[in-house]
């Protein structure tokens, strides 16, 4: 044990001593948890609408101001003329125009029918689809008021009518941050953790010391504890200034179950992550290999985690993909325990796979480390 606190000794005093190193390790990951949640909001917002109004009828102007009313719309130019509007849709200055043809409350009246024409911008798939449904949606409620307002109230018979009430679990007010803050924090974690662990060894290669390390009666296994135990520590650190600093203070955010569980689960993803960093280090010759495979590897762990996408709407290869993947694993605990209160019952399965993946990594990159040139 003398031998593997030597090695701890020197670890921890080469980190300490490189002050650009302990700004990337504790303050980037920080400055990154306060920017990114608020960037990275996936909620449709600020949806262009260009009105070509036709009619200028009580009604039309009544459509316009219910659309205009709605959080998700901003009306970019009200006309008559689609041609107009449609310059705007090409330049992307519109995401969508309605045009509401003339005669249109007029048929309505008399017909009990108008038709509207809806042009939806389709470069962003996403966001054309999910504008439309909104906007449909208005209109469906603007018609549901007029029938309102036609219909005679009977005096002896009412009609039956079923009262929704929903409730929001786990995050009541739909906030946003709430959902995005636990995922892109064990995204944080995980690229301290794998692209640090990585250039660790590749380093020692460079600089020339891992020979003196490699004619040493070291054992392999404690060389590579030596260098997983240190970012073991400051990953705990970095997790739990985000966690209870940033996430709680600047964004609210209180852990609604068991603490201890959430620091086990984290305990094994670190070692996982951490034999990924050192196992990418007993292949690579230099530190450009090194952050280049790391960067591959993290982009692939991120995207396919679910963190922005869920699972479950991925094809089904990807889906085989993303179970052998342990951030996808640790981002659904995250929000299992911080938002749902799960306990160890809901996660066994998640513990049995991280275990796997530590003693895989962790095997694989002391197998793989070399004490020969």
């Amino acid at each position: 044990m003398s031998t593997l606190s030597f090695l701890l000794q020197k670890e921890f005093k080469q980190i300490f001593r490189n002050r650009s190193i302990l700004g990337m390790i504790i303050a980037m990951p920080i400055i990154q948890l306060l920017v990114m949640p608020l960037a990275a909001d996936f909620e449709i917002k600020n949806i262009n609408v260009s009105i070509v109004d036709h009619d200028h009828s009580t009604y039309s102007r009544e459509l316009t101001n219910k659309i205009a009313a709605s959080a998700y719309f901003k009306i970019n130019d009200y006309s008559g003329s689609f041609d107009a509007s449609y310059e705007e849709f090409q330049t992307d200055h519109s995401d969508l125009i309605l045009e509401i043809p003339q005669n249109f409350e007029k048929l309505l009246v008399i017909e009990n029918e108008a038709s509207l024409f809806l042009a939806v911008n389709a470069i962003n798939g996403t966001k054309a689809t999910v504008g439309s449904a909104y906007l449909s949606r208005i209109i469906s409620g603007f018609n549901g008021n007029i029938r309102e307002e036609w219909i005679v109230p009977a005096k002896m018979h009412k009609a039956p009518t079923i009262d929704i009430a929903s409730k929001n679990w786990f995050n009541p007010f739909l906030n946003y941050p709430f959902f995005m803050v636990p995922g892109i924090l064990v995204a944080l974690v995980t690229m301290v953790g794998v692209y640090m662990c990585s250039l660790n060894i590749v380093k020692e290669k460079e600089v020339g010391t891992i020979e003196q390390i490699n004619v040493t009666p070291i054992k392999k296994h404690l060389f590579i504890l030596g260098k997983l135990i240190p970012f073991w520590v400051i990953g705990l650190f970095v997790f739990t200034l985000g966690l209870l600093g940033v996430a709680q203070i600047a964004y609210g955010i209180v852990v609604e179950g068991n603490l201890i569980l959430l620091y086990a689960f984290l305990s094994l993803f670190l070692i996982a992550v951490l034999g990924i960093g050192l196992l990418i280090s007993t292949y690579s010759e230099t530190q450009q290999q090194a952050m280049s495979l790391a960067f591959f590897l993290i982009m692939i762990f991120i995207l396919m985690s679910g963190l922005f996408t869920p699972v479950d709407s991925m094809p089904q290869w990807a889906q085989w993909m993303a179970k052998l993947n342990p951030v996808t694993y640790f981002i659904e605990v995250m929000r299992m325990i911080v938002l749902k209160g799960s306990g160890f019952e809901d996660l066994k399965s998640h513990f049995l796979a991280m275990t796997g993946f530590a003693l895989l990594f962790n095997s694989w990159a002391i197998l793989n480390y070399r004490k020969t040139t």
